[in-house]
């Protein structure tokens, strides 16, 4: 390989290309990132790069999770069951995977911070309609167009880090994003029933309106773009079409891709059923549900730190995903069996104990799952972004209704749905990822005119 196109990478930050006059197939297979800053410069360019990112992957745990404390207020002021009022979450979850589908690959075509900017002000726009909506109905509508904005933030923000990173870097940043928007899922439920305290269910939503502002702000003056104009895409909708179809054909894209959703359906069926599960049936205050809500997260937070900083680079991601994906399932079985009575009489406790294992494990599967998919995606992150978040939230959305089945007086539903969910992203594991074959962690899907270009 020449001087002029060769990569560079150290302590300070991702491999980064070094470019020089020509245009070289290395070149185009190296030049992943902008040219590489002074390392002082570096470190703190990509400090700020990740507080807003992790500020993006806030925006679903915001807007699902300081509504939670809300839910039961929610069927008496709009006269509405239960399971009506978990259509805001599912309408909200099924926006979120639709535009997901959109905004992916229009972000490969025309850069990532014009899609951004424009999601995050419908965003804004939809929240504050939210706030004032006199029915259910206008509710459900105008939270599946919250949804379908804010899946900007969720799929940029995914492709920015595979821009930036690549391999076990990719893994570690991915669990220090865990770290910034794991703040969320903790304040958020308290900020709601702090709210609930001075206002009613709407001020959630006033509150969100000003969060989706700020995050605007921030966004437009400090994220720089990440996708340098010669690595866009150039064709439409076909184009954009095919590209999907091609990450769907590699088998292992597409296993880690059902895995992760479906873990994320055990995670939201837990979301969405447990406001009902810890006030209704247990009896505490959306004060207390907000507390144990936020320690849960916590313990999110906690694992993802020990992913990030112990575990990957020194076991395979593979094996700590194993670990994660068993770690659920026995959760959830444990649930299940407490829920039906096989225990006799439980308290509060074991349930809030099962339900914080099940959430901190979350933590060894959705960032590795989405590393290891997206690290046989080179050329295409928006795209492949764009599936795996499709397929984490519209699994999600369909899981939703299924935990209200049976009222708003039993726990079996929840157990039921986080165990079966668990169990299929277990074999989506086996079956399709196949990891005792050992595959190298990182394939990029290279194109086949460039292959073999030297090192």
């Amino acid at each position: 390989m020449s001087e002029r196109g060769r990569t560079r990478q150290d302590q300070d930050g991702p491999t980064a290309y070094i470019p020089g006059p020509a245009v070289t197939e290395e070149s185009v297979l190296a030049a992943s990132v902008p040219p590489v800053p002074p390392p002082a410069a570096r470190r703190s360019v990509g400090l700020l790069v990740t507080l807003i990112l992790g500020g993006l992957t806030a925006v679903p745990p915001l807007s699902m999770d300081m509504y939670l404390p809300a839910l039961p207020e929610v069927t008496d002021a709009l006269h509405a069951s239960a399971a009506t009022v978990q259509l805001t979450l599912t309408a909200c979850l099924a926006g979120m995977a639709l535009g997901q589908l959109v905004v992916g690959p229009m972000s490969d075509k025309w850069g990532r911070r014009r899609p951004l900017i424009a999601g995050l002000l419908v965003y804004i726009l939809a929240t504050a309609v939210c706030a004032v909506a006199p029915t259910v109905e206008l509710l459900v509508a105008f939270r599946l167009l919250q949804g379908l904005a804010g899946a900007a933030g969720i799929v940029i923000a995914r492709a920015v880090v595979r821009d930036l990173y690549d391999g076990v870097d990719m893994a570690r940043f991915f669990s220090t994003l865990m770290l910034i928007s794991g703040v969320a899922p903790i304040l958020a439920p308290l900020l709601g029933g702090q709210v609930l305290r001075i206002t009613d269910w709407r001020g959630v939503f006033y509150v969100l309106t000003v969060i989706g502002i700020v995050l605007t702000a921030v966004v437009w003056r400090l994220l720089p773009e990440t996708l340098a104009p010669e690595r866009r895409h150039s064709g439409g909708t076909a184009e954009a079409l095919r590209t999907m179809r091609g990450l769907l054909a590699d088998r292992v894209f597409t296993g880690y891709m059902l895995t992760g959703g479906f873990a994320f359906a055990a995670l939201f069926a837990y979301i969405s059923a447990s406001p009902f599960v810890i006030q209704e049936i247990y009896g505490a205050s959306p004060q207390t549900y907000s507390v144990l809500f936020g320690v849960n997260s916590v313990g999110l937070v906690i694992v993802g730190q020990i992913n990030g900083k112990i575990l990957v680079g020194r076991v395979s991601l593979d094996k700590v995903l194993a670990v994660g994906l068993a770690t659920i399932t026995v959760a959830s079985a444990a649930l299940l069996l407490m829920s039906a009575g096989a225990f006799g009489e439980v308290g509060l406790v074991p349930v809030a104990a099962g339900l914080f294992v099940l959430m901190s494990a979350m933590s060894l599967c959705m960032p590795n799952t989405n590393a290891l998919a997206l690290m046989r995606t080179r050329h295409s992150a928006g795209s492949a972004s764009a599936l795996l978040g499709t397929s984490s939230f519209l699994v999600g959305a369909i899981a939703t209704p299924l935990v209200g089945v049976a009222g708003e007086h039993t726990a079996v539903p929840m157990a039921v749905v986080q165990l079966a969910c668990s169990l299929v992203a277990v074999g989506c594991f086996v079956a399709l990822c196949r990891p005792w074959r050992n595959q190298p962690d990182v394939q990029p899907d290279v194109p086949a005119d460039v292959k073999g270009a030297g090192s």
